[in-house]
């Protein structure tokens, strides 16, 4: 989706096996590492059961699983390369995708003129009664335009509470017992992948560091943090979920 985009192009020199056409860009730099050791882990998982062709052929309930949940006939076609691709692309973005745009709202949209909800009327017209309101009280017509006050608390208390976390909130890489299944192949390999991770998240934070990156450490001095993959409990703009959960 990404070189469709026009954001980034193939390069089989890369490490990822695409460069990005813009360097600093946090957002596609950072996800970019997520997104390769979320493929890296589905690739040692699905090669422990799935090592050939014929072991994909020989499972009855693939074909069923595939039906449901593709949208076109064109997507179910391709063997395990093409369905470990697709299941990478389905994991990042419940994961990063979802918590980069999730837990970052509040900052921004929590500050209800930043991002208005609704608008409950049409620019004024010339001539009109507002019109000529908006020339010498304009703030008056703004806050006549947007959300209404109750709406308003609302749509902030929704908002803060999205951007939390639980205290019980499990990240990429976790899992509630180490001991989640019996296969000591695919421990080792989410073992690996959580290490990954964590690498991952010290480059992130070095990058965060490095004056050379004006998208990270401009002016303001914010750092993006949003696809850190861990995070404490509470609204911290960083952490990513194992998955999507409202």
């Amino acid at each position: 989706m990404t070189i469709c985009g026009g954001m980034a192009v193939e390069d089989p020199d890369s490490p990822h096996g695409i460069r990005l056409v813009m360097e600093d860009y946090p957002y596609a730099v950072d996800g970019l590492q997520i997104w390769s050791a979320i493929n890296t882990w589905v690739d040692d998982y699905c090669n422990l059961y799935y090592p050939s062709d014929e072991a994909v052929v020989g499972d009855t309930e693939l074909p069923t699983i595939m039906v449901e949940g593709a949208a076109t006939r064109r997507t179910r076609r391709g063997g395990p390369k093409c369905r470990r691709a697709k299941t990478s692309s389905t994991a990042a973005p419940a994961s990063a995708l979802h918590a980069a745009l999730n837990f970052g709202q509040y900052a921004y949209g929590g500050y209800m003129p930043n991002r208005p909800t609704v608008s409950r009327q049409f620019m004024p017209e010339p001539g009109s009664e507002d019109y000529e309101l908006l020339k010498t009280d304009p703030d008056r017509v703004f806050f006549k335009t947007i959300t209404a006050r109750l709406q308003t608390l609302l749509g902030v208390a929704l908002i803060e509470l999205l951007s939390r976390h639980s205290s019980d909130e499990l990240y990429l890489g976790q899992r509630d017992t180490p001991v989640w299944t019996k296969d000591a192949e695919a421990l080792v390999a989410f073992e690996r992948f959580g290490k990954e991770l964590g690498m991952v998240e010290r480059k992130m934070m070095e990058m965060n560091g490095d004056e050379k990156w004006k998208n990270r450490v401009g002016p303001t001095k914010l750092p993006y943090t949003l696809m850190y993959p861990t995070s404490e409990e509470g609204m911290t703009g960083r952490g990513i979920p194992n998955s999507t959960s409202i």
